[in-house]
């Protein structure tokens, strides 16, 4: 059941749609974090920057471990950067930097999608977690009522994969904008940035096309199931 079956050619193409993306910005990133930006800012500097001149001096900047691990938290109004993003004067820590404050930019403004993502958050955090054990104790002991709402709770996961496209896609082209009207980078250094920035938003297309994959999968147990 879990190897063969009617969807798993989509989700095997999902897979590999998502591993290709992660290798994508993995590669990206190193390639633009070895770019050092004219301006010299590093990427602390450049959020902190933005943040006030969009008003936002009550958000603040913090650096914090891992890689790729930047974000910013709506809750406690922070963003956090990685260590090489807030120290890094690079490309890559430019373009990030941009990015979250332009979460937090979003967020400021209530920007409707980032507000119905934050909204789907915990419905879809406990969707994920329990629409695959209710979905398959329901197919194991033909109960449909626990498969459909195994299907149900997962629709919330997809659901919230759809609405962060647009909250992704809406803060890059914000990021670009902003760096290059505040001189932040070069003209020479925009595109760069643009390339960096579009690598991660295949990551979220994948991730998307994942969730998808799996949804339909689920569906057509369901109907083959009865």
């Amino acid at each position: 059941m879990f190897f063969s079956g009617p969807g798993v050619g989509l989700i095997l193409v999902a897979m590999v749609l998502a591993m290709l993306a992660q290798l994508k910005i993995q590669s990206a990133y190193q390639k633009y974090s070895a770019m050092r930006v004219r301006s010299g800012r590093t990427g602390a500097q450049v959020a902190r920057e933005l943040l006030k001149q969009a008003g936002l001096d009550d958000v603040t900047v913090e650096a914090v471990g891992g890689r790729l691990s930047d974000h910013y938290d709506p809750r406690v109004r922070r963003v956090r950067l990685s260590e090489q993003v807030y120290n890094g004067a690079s490309i890559a820590a430019l373009g990030v930097a941009a990015h979250e404050a332009s979460h937090a930019a979003q967020h400021a403004e209530g920007y409707a999608p980032l507000a119905l993502r934050t909204a789907l958050l915990p419905v879809a955090g406990i969707g994920s977690n329990l629409a695959f054990p209710l979905f398959f104790a329901g197919y194991l002991f033909s109960a449909p009522a626990l498969m459909d709402v195994g299907i149900l709770f997962f629709s919330a996961a997809v659901l919230f994969q759809f609405v962060t496209l647009p909250v992704e896609f809406n803060a890059s082209s914000r990021a670009v904008e902003l760096l290059a009207a505040g001189g932040y980078v070069t003209r020479e250094e925009e595109g760069p940035v643009r390339d960096m920035l579009r690598a991660a938003g295949y990551t979220y297309l994948a991730a998307t096309a994942v969730a998808l994959a799996n949804l339909l999968r689920l569906m057509l147990l369901r109907d083959r199931r009865g």
